[in-house]
């Protein structure tokens, strides 16, 4: 492995690459559960109450949200672009799926506020559908990038468990997202469904760490090695904490005055940045597994420092808009007149 010592640009790059899938995998990942979690059974009287509700509670964020998707394949296509090229090509199928997905939600989620009310609820279950194919094919693009694009049993069968364990995830913290933002039988409704989904997410995250650490060696080596088992000591008693304090309080949701509704959604948070940081952790220095390091794959240093030039303008520019947006349409949920 070839690691120049004076060369910080491609880890800078990787950096901001990574912040960008973090925080995507957060703010879209709330608002793809809560399409997923919408009833979509027709005949209960109150479902198309709490599907409005629902769409109105991601309804000033959710494209926003998406922008950070489409900063970090940016910087992945123009920071290495040799990677984007091997992991483009590995991933066709699945990319188109997420992008049909996408404009299925994009679509539905217009036509739905302006289309007449007798087709307003095939418009949401269009949205459900849109939601549940790109979490499904986001999970099985992250379990053929982690295994490094094998093509044997294993490696579909781990893509397979990767977009179960993703699409349980996303509808995790969309579970959260509703305790937070929602109040009477919508909440009490999205609290069922958040223990459900930690319980899922916790079993995918169990099974997801077993298989790389006893099917893959050099990730064994590196996580159980001294002295950094003294890291994933901590690391599982702190995701142990998480997922038991948060099953604890959505069984007492209601809670008087809406006291810690935010409680969930912190938690996930948490638990997304601890499950990316360990799956960053076993996978640096590659950007392609086992075959292509960052800085073999980064573009010529002169094109980096330029681009950086302008990663330093627009990151801050997203992050102040983001910010900001949310403190505009903070606080519970209300009808959307747009």
């Amino acid at each position: 492995m070839n690691i120049p010592d004076n060369d910080w640009l491609p880890a800078v790059f990787l950096g901001l690459m990574a912040l960008s899938f973090l925080v995507y995998a957060i703010l879209d990942g709330y608002d793809l559960g809560v399409g997923v979690l919408l009833p979509s059974d027709t005949a209960q009287e109150n479902n198309q109450q709490h599907r409005d509700m629902m769409i109105y509670s991601i309804g000033p964020f959710w494209d926003a949200n998406e922008t950070w998707l489409v900063m970090a394949i940016g910087l992945l296509l123009i920071a290495f672009p040799s990677a984007y090229s091997i992991i483009l090509q590995a991933l066709y199928l699945p990319t188109a799926l997420m992008l049909v997905g996408l404009i299925l939600r994009g679509v539905s989620f217009d036509f739905r506020t302006k289309a007449p009310s007798k087709n307003k609820t095939k418009w949401d279950l269009a949205f459900k559908a849109g939601s549940l194919l790109t979490t499904l094919s986001q999970g099985y693009m992250l379990g053929r990038y982690v295994t490094g694009f094998e093509n044997t049993t294993f490696g579909y069968g781990f893509s397979i468990l990767a977009s179960i364990c993703v699409t349980a995830g996303y509808s995790f913290i969309g579970a959260a997202w509703l305790v937070m933002r929602t109040e009477g039988k919508l909440q009490i409704k999205a609290a069922r469904w958040a223990i459900y989904c930690n319980t899922l997410m916790a079993i995918g995250i169990i099974a997801v760490c077993l298989t790389n650490l006893f099917f893959n060696k050099a990730i064994m080596d590196k996580w159980l090695s001294f002295p950094q088992v003294f890291v994933m000591i901590p690391m599982s008693f702190l995701l142990i904490f998480l997922f038991s304090s948060i099953h604890l309080y959505l069984t007492k949701v209601p809670t008087k005055n809406d006291v810690g509704c935010w409680f969930p959604f912190v938690c996930a948070t948490l638990i997304f940045i601890l499950s990316f940081l360990g799956l960053a952790y076993s996978f640096y220095p590659y950007i392609i597994w086992q075959k292509i390091t960052i800085w073999e794959a980064a573009s010529a240093r002169n094109s980096l420092m330029f681009i950086f030039i302008g990663a330093v303008i627009v990151l801050p520019t997203i992050i102040a808009y983001t910010i900001f947006s949310y403190r505009v349409f903070w606080g519970k949920t209300t009808k959307l007149n747009y």
